[in-house]
This record gives structure tokens, C-alpha cells and sequence, in this order.
């Protein structure tokens, strides 16, 4: 390694120094300030950025590491840089051209975190390692296949692949196994892998089978797609340099570029769909087509146009959770309860026996509120992992006198109670405002009602005023037509008597004249 040291770039050798420290890695001489102490006796950690410093010093303090472990770190860092630097090469000999599934393969490798999640013990016994070829023409290649695997916990704390499903651009199948495990399991993880062990009885394909499949499909210009893919290639234990993983591709609006997406959220935001129901478990052919689509969408709406994508809904009953893990398995979960204060009770998230002896474990308060409190209370060493969410380096005194380390973690960022308050709020406002707005409705109501209540009695006042008056001249109009009747009678009683008087006259006139005339014959 030391030769390698002497040898390496310089962004190699500041990359690899920034990352022990941010691991807490110390050599012979101690840690990076503690070396620098003792090396540069005249400025020593007062110039600790290693952007600064020489590549001799660099070197010299990457060669105080001893540890097996320690070495094996550094040897990954550097073959990683060494997929870089090809990748890179080919890039700026045809930067012209580069056609966008190549882009997007140089978007994951150049992303920070793909050192940390793509350093594999490619070196181990039943790795395979595909050799990328230095012929231009494998970056101009365009063929993917997207991958999706499935693993359970075994005895021995190391994961197994149970199934594995790989699908083409055209999302044809190319793949779908169930793997035997060949080891004792002890958790299925049925809830989340679907496979349970019903499903394996009498399965015989084994992980090299997968493997020599695998090396049949891929080809030197293949890409291999997947959502958070290391986790993939680490089940397959295969080393393949050109990949794009869509948990690195796609970043939220608020830059933190750690914070990595959700599957089933990329697939809300650029695909309109959820890929899977709410405590539905995966489906890996599901999963490995939604890596397909996804990629195939980042190239139709533009590979460097950013994709707005909707914040992860985190329901408030995990909100109510804090997240105890990288726990010693020499700690008892009953000792867990010192390193909280306030009430709540643990559940262990797994069985204790995980990888690196370590395990994991929820504290579940009453409500968000409380959990928050808890977690501003406890004293420890501020970080955040590799999602962005909150937690910290915690110590805890168990009753043997021996001091353990563990983190505490929220269940998500900061600004999810916030959040959780201000959609309270907003429905607290929205039920007062729709109180507040039915009150003023009914009012209006009754404002009308009675507005209209009063238009109807003076229009009802008016109608009987109206028809009092019709009343009245009908009355006055009858009394004229009586009192013309009256007058009339009078009248023709007067002419009768008039008449009568004038016949009576007649008759005696005729009479008379008749009897004058009886005189004169």
C-alpha cells in the first residue's frame, strides 16, 4: 500500500484523508490532527484542511495505518478511483458526444457518495469482477439492464440473496430467480422481501448460478441500473464499473446531496405512481422495472434538467420514534432505557444478530412532540447519515462500568415536524374556517330569511292597503249605483204617474169629443 500512497494523485490522497477523518480513523500517530501535531511542529492542526497540505504529508499519515480493516478501506477508495479515472477518460476523449446514458453513468460515479457505497471486497473469494475494456467504443454503447434483488438475515449476521430479477430497456424479462441461501436463516423479512420459506423449499439454484448468469448478460458495455444499487451488486457479490443508480441520479430541491430518494417517491415525482401500497412488500420485478423507467425518464425530459420531486411523506406514528442502532450486541436492551430520557419503550428492529455485531432498535414515545425533546435533550456528537437525517454519537455507561457508543437518529429531517404541526395547523384552520365560514353562512342565511321575511309582510302590509282602498271605492262605488237606482226609480215612478195622468186625460178628452159629437149628428 505504501508504494500506492507514494503513487496516488493528490485528489486521490485528500479524498481518502477526508474520509478518515470523517470515519474517526486513527493510525500509529493518532488521528489527522493529532498526526499533524506531531509532524509539523510549526503550524501542526492549525493548517488541517488536506486541500492544503502536500502530497508527502498526506502519504505520511495514510501509511501510520496498520489495521487489517484500515488497509482495506484505502485499497476500495482506490479502486474506485481507478473506475473513475477511466470512466473520466473516455469521457473527455469524446466529451463531444457523450451520449446520456453515459452521462448518466459519469453523474453516479462522480457523485461523493459512491466511493463509500461502491467500495467492494471485489478481491474476496466468490466475488466476480467484470473488466470494463479501454476500447472507445464501450462508452458509446447504450444497452442496460435493471436489477432488483432480495436478501434475508442469516445466522451468521450476513445477508443472502433469495431472489434476483433483471429486466431489459424494453423491460423483457431476462431474469427471475428464487436463490437458495445454502445457510441457516433466521429472519425472511417476508413483510418487506415477499419470500418466505415456504417459497424456497426445493430450490436449488445457488448464488454462483446467479453469478454465471449475470456474466452471460453483462457485457463489457453494458450498463447495470438499480435503485440504491450497491446494495444489489453487494448481494450478487459482482463489481461491475458501469452502473447508474437512480438514488444518485435524481437529488431534492434543498441540495443536500446526501439525502437520497425513495424509490416509491422517485416513482410518485417522475412517473405520476406509487411503485408499491403502504406496507405492501417489494415485488423485485416491480422494483427492477421502476429503475428502468426511471431512467429512461431522465433522459426524455433532459439528463441535466433537474425533476422536481414531492417531499417524503413521514406518517407522525414514526414521528414518535427515535432510531437506537450500531448498538453493541454486548449491550442489553434493557440498558437502552439510560440512554433516553422521558417515557417510551423499545422494540428491537432485527434480530440482534446482524453484521459488525451490531444491532438496531425504535424508542417509541406517545407523539412526535415528545421524541424531539428526547432527542434535543440527549448529549452527544451531532452528525447526520447518509440520507441527511439527523442523529448523534451517543455513549452509554452500562452497569458493568464499560462504556458503549451507539447513534441516535430521528426518523426524518428537521423540518418533518414542522411540517407534521403546520398540516395540524392548517386543518385546525381549514375546520375554524369552515366553522368560521358556515357560521357566516348561516347568518347571511338568516340575514336573508329575515330581509325577505320583512319584504313579504310590506308587501303583504301594501297588498292590504291596496285592497282596503279597492274596498272602500267598490263601497263608494256600490252606494253611487244604489243612489242612481234611487233616482231613476223616482224618475220612472214620476213618469208612470206622468203618463197615467196624460191616458186619463186622453180618455176624457175622447169622451168629451165623443159626445159632442153625438150632439151635432
Amino acid at each position: 500500500m505504501d508504494e500506492l500512497f507514494d503513487t496516488a494523485e493528490k485528489k486521490v490522497l485528500v479524498e481518502m484523508v477526508k474520509l478518515a477523518q470523517k470515519h474517526g480513523m486513527k493510525g500509529t500517530k493518532g488521528d489527522w490532527k493529532e498526526f499533524l501535531n506531531l509532524q509539523d511542529k510549526k503550524l501542526g492542526a492549525c493548517l488541517s484542511d488536506p486541500t492544503r497540505r502536500s502530497n508527502h504529508v498526506l502519504a505520511a499519515f495514510l501509511k501510520t495505518f496498520a489495521k487489517e480493516d484500515d488497509l482495506k478501506f484505502f485499497a476500495k477508495m482506490m479502486q474506485c478511483h481507478v473506475k473513475r479515472d477511466m470512466v473520466e477518460q473516455f469521457t473527455k476523449n469524446s466529451a463531444d458526444d457523450e451520449i446520456p446514458e453515459q452521462r448518466l453513468v459519469r453523474l453516479t460515479l462522480e457523485h461523493p457518495q459512491y466511493p463509500l457505497d461502491y467500495s467492494f471486497p471485489s478481491n474476496d473469494e466468490e466475488w466476480v469482477v467484470t473488466k470494463l475494456s479501454r476500447k472507445s467504443k464501450v462508452m458509446s454503447s447504450n444497452v442496460m439492464l435493471a436489477v432488483d434483488c432480495e436478501m434475508v438475515l442469516c445466522e451468521d449476521g450476513t445477508e443472502a440473496l433469495v431472489r434476483v430479477c433483471v429486466v431489459d430497456r424494453n423491460l423483457q424479462v431476462k431474469l427471475d430467480e428464487l436463490v437458495n441461501p445454502n445457510k441457516a436463516v433466521v429472519d425472511y423479512r417476508t413483510d418487506i422481501t415477499g419470500v418466505s420459506a415456504t417459497d424456497l423449499e426445493g430450490v436449488s439454484c445457488s448464488l454462483a448460478d446467479v453469478q454465471k448468469s449475470m456474466k452471460k448478460l453483462l457485457s463489457n458495455e453494458t450498463i447495470l441500473v438499480g435503485h440504491s444499487l450497491n446494495n444489489d451488486l453487494q448481494a450478487l457479490k459482482l463489481d461491475h464499473a458501469r452502473v447508474i443508480d437512480t438514488s444518485l441520479i435524481f437529488k431534492y430541491s434543498d441540495g443536500r446531496i446526501t439525502r437520497k430518494p425513495s424509490l416509491n417517491n422517485l416513482c410518485k415525482s417522475v412517473l405520476g405512481y406509487e411503485v408499491r401500497r403502504k406496507g405492501a412488500p417489494h415485488n423485485c420485478l416491480d422494483d427492477a422495472c421502476a429503475a428502468m423507467k426511471l431512467v429512461l425518464a431522465k433522459i426524455e425530459l433532459g439528463v441535466d434538467n433537474a425533476i422536481p420531486l414531492v417531499p417524503e411523506d413521514v406518517p407522525e406514528s414514526e414521528m414518535a420514534k427515535l432510531l437506537l442502532h450500531r448498538i453493541p450486541n454486548n449491550v442489553p436492551t434493557e440498558e437502552l432505557h439510560k440512554v433516553l430520557p422521558g417515557d417510551f419503550t423499545i422494540e428491537l428492529k432485527s434480530s440482534k444478530k446482524v453484521q459488525g455485531g451490531k444491532y438496531s432498535a425504535f424508542a417509541i414515545f406517545k407523539n412526535p412532540k415528545e421524541a424531539h425533546r428526547a432527542y434535543e435533550t440527549v448529549t452527544g456528537s451531532q452528525e447526520k447519515d447518509s440520507m441527511g437525517r439527523p442523529q448523534k454519537l451517543v455513549k452509554l455507561k452500562l452497569t458493568t462500568g464499560l462504556i458503549a457508543s451507539l447513534y441516535v437518529r430521528k426518523m426524518a429531517h428537521d423540518d418533518s415536524l414542522s411540517q407534521i404541526s403546520s398540516k395540524k395547523r392548517a386543518l385546525q384552520a381549514e375546520e375554524t374556517s369552515g366553522a368560521s365560514k358556515k357560521l357566516k353562512t348561516d347568518e347571511k342565511i338568516e340575514e336573508d330569511t329575515s330581509k325577505q321575511c320583512c319584504d313579504h309582510l310590506e308587501e303583504i302590509g301594501r297588498l292590504k292597503q291596496e285592497l282596503s282602498k279597492r274596498e272602500m271605492a267598490d263601497s263608494n262605488h256600490r252606494c253611487d249605483h244604489s243612489k242612481e237606482m234611487e233616482r231613476l226609480k223616482e224618475e220612472l215612478s214620476k213618469r208612470d204617474f206622468q203618463i197615467t195622468t196624460l191616458d186619463k186625460m186622453i180618455a176624457g178628452l175622447k169622451k168629451r169629443l165623443k159626445a159632442r159629437h153625438g150632439k151635432h149628428v
